[in-house]
């Protein structure tokens, strides 16, 4: 079920600096693109060519030095801190190359972490977390901590927890980088299942090449600047 609202994305010239006003490192150098509802992308390049930094000033975790970046029409670095936080929480799933998943909590309770933060907390949602669970083959892991799942199964209850407030963007960051590579595959297959589903924008970091030719839009990010313009519109 796709969210209610028009899903969209606009970077525009956005710049990205680290360090001081006299000695400061210029990660991003002008990248714009649009997406809209449905569609992906994969961001590739070498290490230190800003792919991080640009997932994290879209995912609101930082803010450009110079541009902007709009969500669903809005420019979340506008917005005071609780409601960014609500914002993040609400409309942006993240999906990290660890899996990040709480020890102490069961499956079912991982998913369910990010419904806490703003009381969401009822039967229709976790009917919907035991769903995308299933979806991703683990319902019958519900009740299993961390510790005894594989890390494959640990980044598939990752995905689950990243979709269960219905993001606009789906946000991964090597999302299969510590996984063998048949697991990878089964990671990335579930991706774009749950992707098609949901009809969210899909964006993916990552070094692997053959995930980044599943895509229908990729570019790649050399020195701060987008090459090719492939993910242009």
């Amino acid at each position: 079920m796709a969210t209610s609202h028009h899903t969209s994305l606009k970077v525009s010239e956005v710049h990205k600096s680290f360090g001081s006003e006299t000695r400061s490192v210029e990660v991003l150098r002008g990248v714009s693109f649009e997406m809209t509802q449905g569609q992906q992308l994969a961001l590739t390049g070498p290490s230190g060519s800003g792919k991080s930094t640009l997932l994290h000033l879209i995912g609101t975790l930082d803010t450009p030095s110079v541009g902007t970046i709009e969500i669903n029409g809005e420019n979340p670095s506008e917005f005071p801190e609780p409601r960014l936080a609500r914002f993040r929480n609400q409309v942006i799933g993240f999906v990290f190359q660890d899996h990040h998943l709480l020890p102490q909590y069961s499956v079912l309770e991982n998913v369910l972490i990010p419904t806490l933060a703003f009381k969401r907390r009822d039967a229709e949602i976790e009917v919907r977390a035991r769903a995308l669970l299933e979806g991703v083959g683990l319902s019958h892991r519900l009740s299993h901590r961390p510790a005894a799942l594989s890390g494959g199964e640990c980044q598939r209850v990752a995905v689950a927890r990243a979709l269960i407030n219905r993001p606009s963007l789906l946000l991964c960051d090597e999302p299969t980088g510590n996984l063998d590579r048949s697991t990878a595959d089964t990671v990335a297959s579930l991706l774009f299942e749950l992707h098609q589903a949901e009809q969210n924008i899909l964006i993916v970091v990552t070094h692997n090449l053959e995930l980044a030719a599943r895509f229908e839009r990729r570019f790649e990010l050399v020195n701060g600047r987008v090459e090719g313009q492939a993910g242009q519109v």
